[in-house]
C-alpha cells in the first residue's frame, strides 16, 4: 500500500465539467480529466481495506455491488499513486480490456461499494482513476496491437459488435481463433455507437479501439444483417463456432390511445439517427429527428430517458418534460438499504441538470404515464393526457401503480418513448432455429443454445442491463466458447 493515510490526508477532487449552458452548444464530451498528479493524488486515497467490496461484483439486495469485471481496483490504484502508469494499465487490462468505455459510461459500481465512501462519505474516484490510466496508456503508446503469436486454426463468428460482441472477438482473438464481427449498422458499436449519445461517449473512442482490434487481426464486417440479408447456415459452414451478441433492442411500447400518431419515436430510433447525422454531416444531411422549437415529453425516467433528454436540450427543444411511473427515489440511503449495497437514492443526470439549467426546474415528474395521445387533423401528435399514479396492493396481493383517477394535459409536438427493451429482435436468433425465452435466447451457464455450436451472450442472454455487464458476458463467453472448440481455455 503506498499511502495507508491517503484517505484521510487527501479529499476527493473529480475532473470539472463544463457549465450546462456552455456545453449545449455541441455534443462534444464535457468532462475534463484531471491532471496526473492530482489523478495520482486520487489513488493514494484508496485504503489498504481487509475486504476491497470495490471489486466484489456480488448481488446483495438483487443488485449487483461492486464491479461485475472484479477489476483489480486497489492493485492498479497503488501503481497509479506510485508513478507506475504502464504497469497499472497491464493490471487494468487483466481483467478489463475496453476500460475507456466503461471509464465514461459506467455508473461506478465500485465507487458505491467503496469502503473509504462508507468511512469517509466520499469514495475513491474510481471511475475517473480507470479512464485516466487508458487514456495515459494510448497517449504514450501502451496501447498497441497485439496479435496473436499462433493461430489455433479455429474460426468464429460473431454475430453483433457491441459490447458483448467486441468483448468475444477481443477475447477469441487473444486466444489464436480466427473471428469475423458482423454487424448490421454501418459502424461497430452496437450500444455503444448509436444508443449512447456523444457528449457521453464520443465515437472517436469507439473507432480507435475497433482499428486496434482490426491491425489484431479481427474483421469486421459491417451491413451484415444476418438472419436477413445474410443466412445463419453461411455462418454455420464458415465458422467452427457462431456467438451471438444482438443486444436486447425490441422497445417496450405504449399501448394507448393515439398511438399511432406521427411525432411519437421510441428513444433509440430518436437517438441513432441523431447520432448518424452528426457522424456523417455534422447535422448537415437534415436525416436527424429534431427536438428544435418543440414541446417534448419523454416518457421514461432512466438513463436512456435522461439521454433523450439531453439531446433535445442540445437540439433547442422549446420545452422538455420526463415522466417516471415509479415514486421519487429518497436523497439519502434508507435503513433497508445499507453499504455496501447499490444506494437506490435520487440521482440528478446531465440531462437534468440542463435542462434545470435551462428552464429553471427539473423535468422529471414523478408517479405518471400518459393514458392517451392526441391527434391534430394531420395525424400528428399535438398533446398528451397525464394520468398520476400510486402503490397500491391489487387484488392480486401485488404492488402495483395504479392510476389515482387525477389526469392533466400537456401539448407536445414530439414524443420520445424510452420505457425500456423487452429482449432481443428475434429474427436473427430463430433464423439459427435458437429457442426464444422471455428475455432473449435460451443459453445456459456455459452460454451454450439449444443448437449444437451456436452460443450467446450480452443482453441478448440476460436482457437490458449494463456495458459492465455486456464485457463480463463477453469475456466468460469467450472462455466457453474456447473450451468447447479446444476442450479447455487459458482465458
Amino acid at each position: 500500500m503506498g499511502k495507508p493515510t491517503g484517505f484521510m490526508e487527501i479529499g476527493r477532487k473529480t475532473g470539472v465539467e463544463i457549465p450546462p449552458q456552455e456545453r449545449l452548444e455541441n455534443f462534444r464530451e464535457f468532462h475534463l480529466a484531471l491532471s496526473p498528479e492530482d489523478q495520482q493524488a486520487q489513488a493514494a486515497r484508496c485504503m489498504d481495506c481487509g475486504v476491497p467490496f470495490c471489486q466484489s461484483g456480488m448481488t446483495l439486495g438483487g443488485m449487483t455491488s461492486g464491479c461485475p469485471l472484479n477489476n483489480l481496483i486497489p492493485e492498479w490504484n497503488d501503481l497509479l499513486y506510485r508513478g507506475q502508469w504502464e504497469l497499472a494499465l497491464r493490471r487494468l487490462s487483466a481483467t478489463n480490456l475496453f476500460p475507456e468505455f466503461t471509464g465514461r459510461v459506467c455508473p461506478a459500481l465500485c465507487e458505491a461499494a467503496c469502503t473509504c465512501g462508507y468511512t469517509t462519505g466520499s469514495p475513491v474516484t474510481v471511475r475517473e482513476n480507470e479512464r485516466s490510466i487508458i487514456e495515459h496508456g494510448y497517449e504514450k503508446g501502451y496501447v498497441r496491437p497485439a496479435p496473436p503469436p499462433a493461430r489455433t486454426g479455429k474460426t468464429v463468428g460473431v454475430v453483433g459488435a457491441g459490447p458483448a460482441g467486441l468483448a468475444v472477438a477481443a477475447y477469441l482473438n487473444k486466444r489464436g481463433h480466427r473471428v469475423t464481427v458482423y454487424e448490421r449498422e454501418d459502424r461497430p458499436g452496437g450500444l455503444l455507437m448509436y444508443g449512447i449519445p456523444n457528449m457521453k461517449l464520443d465515437k472517436s473512442v469507439i473507432d480507435r479501439r475497433v482499428k486496434l482490434m482490426e491491425a489484431e487481426g479481427i474483421v469486421f464486417r459491417t451491413g451484415a444483417n444476418v438472419g436477413a440479408d445474410l443466412p445463419a447456415q453461411q455462418l454455420l459452414d464458415e465458422h467452427d463456432a457462431v456467438v451471438l451478441c444482438c443486444g436486447a433492442k425490441q422497445p417496450r411500447d405504449l399501448a394507448v390511445p393515439g398511438r399511432d400518431a406521427q411525432g411519437i419515436f421510441f428513444a433509440v430510433d430518436y437517438l441513432t439517427s441523431v447520432t448518424r447525422s452528426l457522424l456523417d454531416s455534422n447535422f448537415l444531411d437534415g436525416h436527424a429527428v429534431s427536438a428544435a422549437g418543440r414541446r417534448v415529453p419523454v416518457i421514461g425516467g432512466g438513463d436512456t430517458g435522461n439521454d433523450c433528454v439531453g439531446t433535445a436540450m442540445r437540439q433547442g427543444c422549446e420545452s422538455i418534460l420526463q415522466l417516471e411511473m415509479m415514486p421519487c427515489p429518497p436523497t439519502e440511503r434508507t435503513p433497508n438499504n445499507s453499504w455496501p449495497e447499490w444506494p437506490r437514492v435520487l440521482k440528478t443526470d446531465y440531462g437534468q441538470q440542463e435542462a434545470s439549467s435551462v428552464f429553471g426546474s427539473d423535468p422529471r415528474l414523478y408517479q405518471a404515464t400518459v393514458k392517451e395521445f392526441c391527434k391534430d387533423e394531420s395525424g400528428h401528435v399535438c398533446g398528451a393526457v397525464i394520468s398520476r399514479l400510486e402503490s397500491r396492493v391489487t387484488e392480486e396481493g401485488r404492488r402495483a401503480m395504479v392510476p389515482t383517477g387525477e389526469e392533466f394535459t400537456v401539448d407536445c409536438d414530439l414524443v420520445l418513448i424510452a420505457a425500456g427493451f423487452t429482449g432481443c429482435e428475434p429474427y436473427t436468433a430463430e433464423s439459427f432455429g435458437v429457442t426464444l425465452g422471455p428475455r432473449g435466447t435460451v443459453a445456459d451457464q456455459q452460454y451454450a443454445t439449444n443448437v449444437p455450436r451456436v452460443f450467446s451472450c450480452g443482453d441478448m442472454r440476460r436482457g437490458q442491463s449494463l456495458v459492465v455487464w455486456a464485457l463480463r458476458e463477453g469475456r466468460d463467453a469467450a472462455a466457453a466458447v474456447d473450451r468447447y472448440l479446444m476442450g479447455y481455455t487459458n482465458l
